[in-house]
């Protein structure tokens, strides 16, 4: 041996520093992922509420053709009582502004389908992706059937 000695102070403060970088990465991710599934849930709440009122109320074709096993619909109902619904209901807290997307109406003219689009606005999180220029959106599909018995 040679009697070398090599100076090794601060390393640890580095490693220390990585290590704070590193968990304060996570929580904040931890944050934004949790605040995501939140907003998720508040807009799945509203087009489940669109689906239901468009399913339980008549086309106004049903007071001449009749009804059968289920009210029966039509696109441009479902669209109109969806779109109705989300305009009568407060944004949540989380959520900028919704759509309804291509796909909702009756496919079968039995059943309601809404399709809803929110952009989310995501606490610590959004606003580096804000300057990043991107945004975050959730698009939730919900059913609904109103049978007759």
């Amino acid at each position: 041996m040679t009697g070398q000695h090599t100076d090794e102070r601060g390393s640890l403060s580095i490693l220390t520093l990585g290590l704070v970088l590193i968990a304060t990465f996570l929580i904040l991710g931890g944050v934004g992922v949790t605040a995501a599934l939140v907003a998720r849930m508040r807009v799945t709440d509203a087009a489940d509420g669109a689906a239901l009122s468009a399913a339980n109320a008549f086309d106004p074709a049903a007071y001449e053709q009749g009804v059968g096993d289920a009210v029966p619909l039509s696109d441009a109902r479902v669209r109109e009582l969806a779109g109705s619904y989300l305009d009568s209901r407060p944004l949540p807290t989380d959520v900028t502004g919704w759509a309804l997307e291509r796909g909702t109406g009756s496919p079968d003219g039995q059943s309601a389908v809404v399709v809803l689009t929110a952009r989310v606005e995501l606490p610590i999180v959004g606003s580096m992706l804000e300057a990043l220029g991107s945004e975050v959106s959730v698009t939730v599909t919900s059913r609904a059937r109103a049978v007759i018995r």
